[in-house]
């Protein structure tokens, strides 16, 4: 039982980080927004996410972790749930040393008066949310086909 719930609660905090990362992929591309515009948009994400996603981002590693070493004894799957928690790690470290860094300067920046680099810094910012979007969608797949692949084999036994 034990087992079944945190691959329970592991799905559900990858889902809620995959979700939020997507939604923000799919929904926010800021190439056609004004500076006044897309300063406010990324300043009230910063303001909600910044500290958000780091926390839920974390808890996804360490119980996608967990789920690993609870499972291995199937080799199999400790491996394919150690290969998600790498892609959910490297989520991690682009958010922490890639967007979180712009963040910091984005925050200060004032709508009306951005740097006049600022596009630079935006195109920079969307870049690394591109490949941390990669990375947290091939960590929820994986633990998507563990899940799937898992349940058949016991349906199966």
């Amino acid at each position: 039982m034990t087992l079944h719930m945190v691959r329970f609660v592991n799905t559900f905090m990858a889902a809620l980080v995959m979700g939020i990362v997507f939604g923000v992929w799919a929904g926010f591309n800021p190439h056609n927004l004004s500076a006044v515009v897309y300063v406010e948009q990324q300043q009230n994400s910063i303001r909600n996410l910044n500290v958000l996603m780091p926390v839920l981002g974390l808890i996804t590693i360490i119980i996608t972790l967990l789920a690993a070493f609870l499972q291995r004894a199937q080799k199999r799957i400790m491996l394919s749930l150690v290969i998600a928690a790498f892609f959910f790690i490297a989520t991690g470290l682009i958010t922490r040393f890639g967007n979180q860094v712009i963040n910091s300067e984005m925050i200060t920046w004032n709508s009306l008066n951005p740097p006049a680099d600022w596009q630079t810094i935006r195109d920079r910012w969307w870049q690394l949310h591109c490949y941390r979007t990669m990375t947290a969608l091939i960590g929820m797949l994986v633990l998507i086909w563990v899940n799937t692949a898992t349940s058949t084999s016991n349906k199966e036994r």
